[in-house]
């Protein structure tokens, strides 16, 4: 038995869902839906598949990937859910708490699986770095990358910064009691930086930096913990680990880990399927996108709290 999935907008990562679902052994695609119509055609063309209204898409699937811009992932979702459909969310599950709740209480309603796109959690680093970091007492994050104009609906917060905010929510195992930020707009309408930190309910800390205006990628973490301390550079595949030599011996040793990469996108798709077909557990589930975005929105607010301030102080002019 497949399980007949549709994507429901093919933009950049959207089209890469859909060429996914069409190479899965477990997956049948059975359509794709863009609101830019051409756009949808070629890369129907592309994956072999046809392209859909809305309504037809959902008619023809057993579930749903919703790949379209964040501002109606809750709309497109609700639809899916409403008509019985499983659904696979983008980051971020949708833009208010009040649609996270509302997605999680239909999907439990309906008996349908709900499991948001936190990419990270499926790649081969994510592993390494839980099978070396014992327990993490403070971690630093950095995602820096160029501008590109898609993503812009939201903040840097909601478009790039929510993958390290998930990884770390999902290493600190905890709750966020408190969060400082301090944001700033330059290419766009929306924050397209930030640095963050977060305090967690036991004493534990995090650093964040995002940027989408770098003039270079950068995707690194740091994590001090008790298993010693990791360096991780995600997009050189490279991660180190500084300990004690052993309890009776002077000094530190430095421990070079590789992990054989595989494709995150593809596992993802192959732990959806197997929670629709098989009832496996669903590894990413509504609550924790809920939970990434709760901590998203405090960010906003308190980098909207700074730049208020800033601009009373008369360090920023009023836009």
């Amino acid at each position: 038995m497949k399980l007949r999935i549709g994507v429901a907008g093919v933009g950049y990562f959207g089209r890469f869902h859909a060429l996914k679902a069409a190479r899965n052994p477990r997956v049948e695609l059975a359509g794709v839906y863009d609101r830019d119509p051409d756009r949808a055609a070629a890369i129907a063309a592309e994956a072999g598949t046809s392209a859909m209204t809305l309504g037809a898409l959902l008619a023809a699937s057993d579930a749903v990937i919703v790949a379209a811009p964040a501002g109606v992932h809750f709309d497109i979702a609700v639809g899916a859910l409403s008509a019985g459909k499983h659904v696979l969310v983008e980051k971020p599950i949708a833009t208010t708490l009040e649609q996270a709740e509302a997605l999680i209480r239909l999907a439990r309603e309906r008996n349908r699986v709900l499991q948001i796109g936190h990419l990270e959690r499926f790649s081969a680093a994510t592993s390494a770095i839980t099978e070396q970091s014992g327990l993490p007492l403070f971690i630093e994050a950095t995602r820096i990358a160029p501008f590109k104009p898609r993503g812009t609906d939201v903040s840097v917060v909601l478009d790039v910064m929510i993958h390290d905010i998930d990884l770390v929510l999902f290493l600190m195992g905890n709750t966020v009691e408190r969060v400082e930020a301090l944001g700033a707009s330059a290419l766009s309408d929306r924050d397209d930086m930030c640095d963050a930190r977060l305090i967690f309910a036991d004493g534990r800390a995090a650093t964040l930096r995002g940027s989408r205006i770098s003039p270079h990628i950068e995707r690194k973490m740091r994590i001090w913990g008790t298993g010693g301390v990791l360096s991780v550079d995600f997009a050189n595949r490279a991660l180190s680990v500084t300990r004690r030599q052993s309890a009776d011996t002077p000094g530190f040793g430095i421990e070079r880990v590789s992990w054989q990469d595989r494709d995150a996108l593809e596992a993802q798709l192959d732990a959806f399927a197997a929670a629709c077909l098989d009832g496996a557990p669903v590894k990413v589930p509504g609550e924790a996108g809920q939970d990434a975005l709760r901590v998203a929105l405090l960010l906003e607010q308190a980098m909207a709290e700074g730049r208020t301030k800033l601009m009373a102080s008369g360090v920023l002019a009023k836009r």
